[in-house]
């Protein structure tokens, strides 16, 4: 089996094949090219999301600088906005809601890595998918983690790490992130 269909399908895989590592060197080449652009130059910016994102859904807003791994796991429901220096690493799919909101200096990380240390070492890695609702207002400096996903019109607090699954509708602070009120 394919080390990129591994990747894909949540299994331990080897990121340093030959095709993984070329579509990597595609994606940081396309974000280089997007995060030079300037702020005047929209038919440009989406002209490189088309290229680089999954679905890019209705004309997104992302602020450079931006970052991802692969690009083509990234999905976006309608229109997103994303605030300046995000990273997502998607070896497994991101996908987001129309009308969220991501604020500054956030981080998606579906790569994961194994927890006993001679597994590791192999340098083998897995990925789970994000799922982001709809009309989601994700506050400055949050991770979110692999396998998570936050429900519709959830609020999550700046500088939260979300480690579990968040419910539609609540607002959720902390490390980790937890619900504290409904809304």
């Amino acid at each position: 089996m394919k080390e990129k269909t591994k990747m894909l399908k949540g299994e331990l895989y080897n990121p340093e094949d030959t095709e993984l590592k070329n579509d990597r060197i595609k994606a940081k080449t396309l974000c280089m090219q997007y995060n030079s652009l300037l702020p005047e130059e929209k038919e440009k910016k989406q002209e490189i999301l088309k290229k680089l994102l999954g679905n890019i859904g209705n004309n997104p807003m992302i602020e450079p600088n931006f970052f991802c791994d692969y690009g083509y796991n990234i999905e976006f429901g309608g229109f997103v906005y994303i605030n300046h220096n995000s990273v997502f690493l998607d070896c497994a799919k991101i996908k987001i809601g129309a009308n969220t909101i991501i604020g500054p200096n956030c981080g998606f990380y579906t790569a994961a890595h194994p927890t006993d240390a001679k597994e590791r070492l192999k340098g083998l890695e897995y990925a789970k998918p994000i799922t982001i609702g709809k009309e989601v207002w994700i506050g400055g400096n949050v991770t979110v983690l692999s396998g998570v996903s936050i429900g519709d019109r959830a609020v999550i607090g700046a500088g939260s790490v979300v480690t579990k699954n968040i419910p539609p509708n609540v607002v959720a602070v902390g490390n980790p992130c937890i619900p504290i009120k409904g809304i």
